[in-house]
């Protein structure tokens, strides 16, 4: 089912999705517990679909879970926590929050830490905080230049 879900979501076939990934989630919550790792697979995974529609508040609540979760049970250094903070960050950075950029700058110094700087993850982490930054200089040097303008 999780798979069908992945294939739906790959599809952007959203509704499709959401709806087995709920299944998936609910049943892995009864049968294996809310803190077994394909449960938070499963969080995860319908995390990214709510992002993928727009349903920030939905998403940050189930990241912040799955990323709170996964530090008590795995460690604050460990590759699935860090992909849940670079979630979380997505996520954040939809809603418009600064904070964005700093939990992201964070899992960046922690994926290059852990993982190295070839590995795949710190490497797509890194071209997203780097984009992030360049927005968010881009935006404050028009907010200057309106400013002088006035």
């Amino acid at each position: 089912m999780a798979n069908l879900a992945s294939t739906y979501r790959n599809q952007g076939r959203w509704e499709a999705a959401e709806e087995l990934e709920v299944e998936v989630m609910e049943t892995s919550k009864k049968k294996l517990g809310v803190d077994h790792p394909d449960t938070l697979t499963s969080m995860a995974n319908l995390a990214s679909t709510y992002r993928n529609q727009g349903r920030w508040d939905a998403a940050e609540e189930l990241d912040v879970q799955v990323m709170e979760t996964r530090k008590k049970e795995l460690g604050a250094d460990h590759p699935d926590t860090l992909t849940s903070m670079n979630n979380l960050a997505f996520t954040w950075k939809g809603q418009g929050r600064d904070e964005a950029i700093s939990l992201m700058k964070e899992c960046v110094r922690l994926r290059q830490w852990i993982l190295g700087a070839d590995h795949p993850y710190f490497i797509s982490s890194s071209k997203w905080l780097g984009r992030w930054e360049a927005e968010q200089s881009n935006t404050s040097a028009s907010a200057r230049g309106v400013a002088e303008r006035q």
